[in-house]
């Protein structure tokens, strides 16, 4: 069972994060238009690297408590970051017949985003260890 203090310190992440992402979100599409949701894109691409840097200093420094860990990660970064968003986008993109665009997006969130929270990961790992 989580705690008070946990469950408090992930909504007030939270809060954060969604005004993150559609403040991000409305910059990056209104700063690169394009058919693909760029936006959507941008936010998972950043907030995939940042956990991955996030994770990988935890590894290293106990400077921090569980309470901010969950704010930042579970908080900040899982409301910034948009799966349902991408989800929704692609079903729309296929059903209105644009199946490459849709596997294109798919396939840059899939990858984009896996490559992003190493690409994080491994540059903390390499300046703290």
């Amino acid at each position: 069972m989580m705690s008070w203090q946990t469950l408090l310190a992930i909504g007030s992440g939270g809060f954060i994060g969604a005004i993150s992402r559609a403040y991000l979100n409305g910059l990056i599409s209104h700063k690169l238009p394009h058919e693909l949701p760029v936006g959507t894109l941008g936010v998972n691409l950043i907030g995939s690297f940042i956990m991955g840097a996030l994770i990988s200093y935890f590894m290293y420094s106990a400077l921090f408590s569980t309470h901010f860990k969950s704010f930042l990660t579970t908080g900040v970064l899982g409301a910034l970051t948009t799966y349902s968003t991408f989800a929704i986008e692609s079903f729309l993109m296929l059903q209105a017949g644009s199946v490459i665009l849709a596997l294109a997006n798919i396939s840059l969130n899939a990858f984009g985003t896996i490559f992003m929270a190493g690409a994080g990961f491994y540059i903390v790992r390499y300046f703290m260890g």
